[in-house]
């Protein structure tokens, strides 16, 4: 987040925020579970749980299952009892249609304003103004209306003046089904009340330690938080503390970042279906984690100057452990599966040893920069083939992007990965995979053309 000088009008004023610009924060509901109901109608009302990498923990739970008591991050072994019995719906990660989903809703809320800050996988902050009393709302309902029709996805809607108060509006919004999934904070009708009703651990951007430190001050809501002297926050919570402290008065201090600064790294990695021994498998899954890697580095226009391999155990289990980590410059730095496969091979090699059960495997690219600023010498010029192998790279990502993942894939990658993550409830791929599409078939048995759709459980037939 970038910041800006702080307003100077303070929440002692009387000025309406009318015709002022306001800061809507977009959260999709239960996000996850809200992609598995998007294809899966049968689900609505039903208590659903997504779990995590390898079917651990639950990370996502809908309103039914959190009314159950459900946690999140309990262990799904130590649930499998209240599952059955409450008829809990239970899915796998299934990533690829959650990031496909995240493109859609984002690409709708891009249609509507340009000033958008993508702020995680299913938040986004957008500027909007109102230019009469109550048009901000009426806004943010058509908003919220659009999303849920294009998409499927229900989300809520926070309106303040502030980034950090939008949050909390957000937050309230979502408790309260009253509000309709949409709520405004205006510090012309006054703070106190409400800041003292917010705990200071759910203030966007306390974090555990200052929580931590700010209880073992007897300070235990926002409201406490905003009273502290400037100088004793800033001396403590640095002026990172005094922005969020003025953002909870209602003065602006964080600007919407509407272009995220490219990242720095790309790590790739995921944990094994069960523990590993053979040195072949290993080099299979750091074959499938470099080629995925590398495409992702085509796909934003850049290329790396350093890749690291990584191996681990399991350090929950009684065994003996292992962690290794090893790392190679890349001159003339690549963005070739090949070149990178090669590397990472040779420094897999280096780092394995035999007689450990390995929980995890994955690599890292990391120096990052556009391609058309990389530093070149004389040996690539001289590097016969080079030029066929950038050829190489375009179609593979030609073929693969038409026709499906892996339609092209390098030999060394192998194809039946008995070690991958444990994904026993995953849901198809509905938006990303061929073979997952939603199947429509025209033509009916008694009369002419119709459409028969069969997605998972579900069979509609229409005229």
């Amino acid at each position: 987040m970038s910041s800006t000088a702080c307003d100077e009008t303070g929440p002692g004023r009387s000025r309406s925020d009318e015709g002022r610009s306001l800061i809507a924060l977009v959260d999709c509901n239960n996000f996850y579970v809200s992609c598995e109901r998007v294809f899966q109608p049968r689900l609505e009302g039903r208590p659903v749980v997504v779990l995590s990498n390898n079917d651990g923990c639950v990370i996502a739970r809908s309103n039914e299952a959190k009314a159950l008591g459900i946690a999140m991050g309990a262990p799904a072994f130590k649930l499998q009892a209240d599952f059955r019995r409450h008829g809990v719906c239970v899915f796998s990660s299934n990533y690829a249609l959650y990031a496909d989903m995240t493109d859609r809703v984002m690409s709708v809320l891009g249609l509507l304003t340009p000033d958008l800050e993508i702020y995680s996988q299913d938040e986004a902050f957008l500027r909007l103004t109102a230019a009469r009393p109550g048009a901000a709302e009426e806004r943010a309902r058509r908003i919220r209306a659009m999303v849920r029709q294009w998409t499927g996805i229900p989300v809520s809607i926070g309106l303040a003046p502030t980034k950090v108060l939008a949050k909390a509006a957000n937050r309230l919004a979502k408790k309260d089904p009253a509000r309709g999934g949409v709520m405004r904070i205006d510090p012309a009708a006054g703070l106190d009340d409400l800041l003292h009703a917010i705990p200071v651990a759910d203030v966007w951007g306390i974090g555990p330690r200052y929580t931590a430190m700010l209880l073992g001050y007897g300070i235990r809501t926002a409201g406490d938080f905003v009273r502290l002297p400037e100088a004793w926050i800033k001396k403590r919570m640095t002026v990172t503390g005094l922005r969020l402290a003025r953002e909870l008065r209602g003065l602006p201090c964080l600007d919407l970042t509407t272009a995220a600064p490219p990242a720095n790294s790309l790590i790739r990695s995921r944990s094994f279906g069960r523990l590993v021994t053979s040195r072949e498998e290993l080099e299979e899954a750091v074959s499938v984690h470099t080629h995925r890697a590398a495409e992702k580095l085509r796909q934003s226009g850049r290329v790396a100057h350093c890749l690291h391999v990584f191996l681990q155990t399991d350090r929950f289990r009684p065994l003996p452990q292992y962690l290794a980590c090893e790392s190679a410059p890349l001159p003339s730095p690549p963005d070739s599966t090949l070149v990178l496969l090669a590397t990472g091979l040779r420094l897999l090699r280096r780092i394995y040893r035999p007689g450990y059960g390995y929980k995890k495997a994955g690599v890292m690219l990391s120096g990052l920069t556009d391609a058309g600023h990389r530093q070149t010498d004389i040996t690539e010029y001289l590097t016969p083939g080079r030029r066929t192998d950038e050829r190489l790279m375009a179609v593979l990502d030609r073929v693969n992007e038409r026709f499906g993942r892996d339609t092209l894939y390098v030999a060394a990658s192998g194809r039946d990965h008995d070690w991958e993550m444990r994904r026993r409830h995953t849901s198809p791929a509905f938006t990303s995979c061929w073979r997952d599409l939603p199947l429509a078939r025209t033509g009916g048995r008694d009369r002419g053309p119709g459409l028969r759709c069969k997605v998972q459980g579900l069979n509609l037939r229409m005229p």
